[in-house]
C-alpha cells in the first residue's frame, strides 16, 4: 500500500485553476491573432459569411484541441503522481472551453 498517493489539497487545485485560466487566456489570444484574417467581421453586410466563418471556426477548434492535447501529454509526463488525478478534469473542462471561447471570438 505504499504506492497509494494522497489526495490533492485545496491549494493544489487552486494552483491548477490558475494555470488553467492562464493557459486558456494565452491560447485564446494567440488563436484570435492567428485567425484574425479569416472570417467576416460584419455578418449583416456580407453575403457569404457562413463559409469563411466556418473556416475560422474549424481552424480555431482544431488548433485549440491540438494545444490542449499537447499540454495534456506534456503535463502527464511532468507532473508528480499525486497531481495527475486532476489532469483529466482540467482536460474535460478545456474541451468544453473550446466551444465556449467561440462566443468571444466572433463578438
Amino acid at each position: 500500500m505504499a504506492d497509494v498517493s494522497e489526495k490533492s489539497s485545496g491549494s493544489s487545485r487552486l494552483l491548477g485553476l490558475l494555470w488553467f485560466v492562464a493557459f486558456e487566456i494565452a491560447a485564446f489570444f494567440v488563436l484570435q491573432f492567428l485567425t484574425s484574417g479569416l472570417g467576416e467581421h460584419s455578418q449583416d453586410q456580407a453575403e457569404n459569411t457562413i463559409v469563411s466563418n466556418w473556416v475560422k471556426t474549424m481552424v480555431f477548434v482544431v488548433v485549440h484541441l491540438l494545444l490542449v492535447l499537447g499540454a495534456m501529454l506534456v503535463l502527464s509526463n511532468r507532473l508528480p503522481r499525486r497531481y495527475r488525478g486532476q489532469l483529466m478534469g482540467w482536460f474535460y473542462l478545456a474541451l468544453v472551453m473550446t466551444f465556449v471561447l467561440l462566443v468571444p471570438l466572433f463578438s
